[in-house]
């Protein structure tokens, strides 16, 4: 009985993933919006009780080929940012998880012809506007986190409507090269993730032979982060802090470093993964083994929405002209 149990739970890890967690979450519920391009698609998680203040308002943009459904943890293969509807239940958070619909996010990448029939930055936009007026979103703590393509989205919502965030987070996503695509002008607090052993966007920049005309050429994960880091105007020397091992023959290892000391100001970070693959890292939701196969190691030693809740609890909007009237 005890190799039955062993072999079920090997073969559920392989196929399945794992998680250890049964703490109390938000439901999403299914919602659209109307826009230029047609309807769009979005999941929102908002806490039943009535706010003694306005909460903060968390979006979290899908990987390509993904969706809404699958980064909350309602599809196959349940992504670790599904975690982030157990943290809203905990603050009391408003999420919201836009759908990028038919051919993917028009994001940093995008042409002007693209952004024209379908702009996904205005959609976002829109939806921040819809969650303050209906969910009681704060408009001074709006923070956002993309995986993948979601990062490359997330860092052209950072570029362009700088002035409707407090902080943002990309996992597993690089910066265009100089050039390629508008740069940002306005400093925010950023939170970035990149795995050294990434098959899919290399860490070091460039693209991989093998990638063909499904991915663009990118800056390396460092110099994206340094562009924000400069931005702000933060030193160049970081607080470093190796993080301790979690997992028994987990390969991948993980440092942290942070520009500016202030929680609630302009930080700049980075997690580095090493040996990490294109795969969210967390403990409690594991990725099944066939993924890990085919996209390389899933680290342990962070919970990813949990390491950027604590990067984003503190920070407010910077209520400033510039920033109010950010260039758009």
């Amino acid at each position: 009985m005890h190799s039955y149990s062993r072999l079920k739970s090997v073969l559920k890890s392989a196929f399945r993933g794992a998680s250890d967690s049964a703490a109390p979450r938000l439901r999403p519920l299914p919602a659209t919006l109307e826009r230029p391009e047609g309807t769009r698609r979005y999941l929102v998680a908002a806490p039943g009780t009535q706010a003694p203040g306005k909460r903060p308002l968390v979006i979290v943009l899908h990987g390509a080929g993904a969706s809404a459904e699958q980064v909350l943890g309602m599809a196959f293969p349940r992504s670790p940012l599904s975690l982030w509807l157990e943290i809203a239940e905990r603050e009391q958070l408003v999420v919201v998880a836009p759908d990028a619909g038919k051919g993917g996010w028009s994001d940093c990448f995008a042409s002007e012809a693209r952004v024209a029939r379908k702009d996904d930055v205005a959609f976002i936009d829109a939806l921040i506007e819809r969650a303050i007026a209906g969910h009681e979103a704060d408009p001074e703590r709006v923070y956002l986190i993309g995986v993948s393509r979601g990062g490359h989205m997330a860092y052209r919502v950072a570029t362009e409507i700088p002035h409707r965030l407090a902080a943002f987070s990309t996992v597993l996503a690089n910066m265009p090269p100089p050039g390629r695509a508008r740069m940002p002008a306005v400093p925010l607090p950023a939170l970035v993730f990149g795995a050294t052993a990434d098959p899919l966007i290399p860490y070091h920049g460039g693209k991989f032979f093998y990638t063909l005309g499904f991915a663009d050429p990118v800056s390396s994960i460092e110099d994206s982060v340094q562009v924000w880091r400069e931005l702000a105007g933060l030193p160049d020397m970081p607080d470093v802090a190796r993080l301790g091992k979690r997992e028994v023959g987990d390969k991948t290892s993980v440092t942290r470093f942070m520009w500016g000391q202030a929680a609630d100001g302009l930080q700049v970070g980075l997690y580095r993964i090493e040996h990490g693959g294109h795969v969210e890292p967390s403990r409690r939701r594991r990725y099944p083994g066939f993924v890990n196969m085919l996209v390389g190691p899933q680290n342990a030693d962070v919970e990813v929405a949990e390491a950027a809740w604590e990067f984003f609890r503190d920070k407010r909007a910077r209520l400033t002209a510039e920033a109010r009237n950010g260039p758009r």
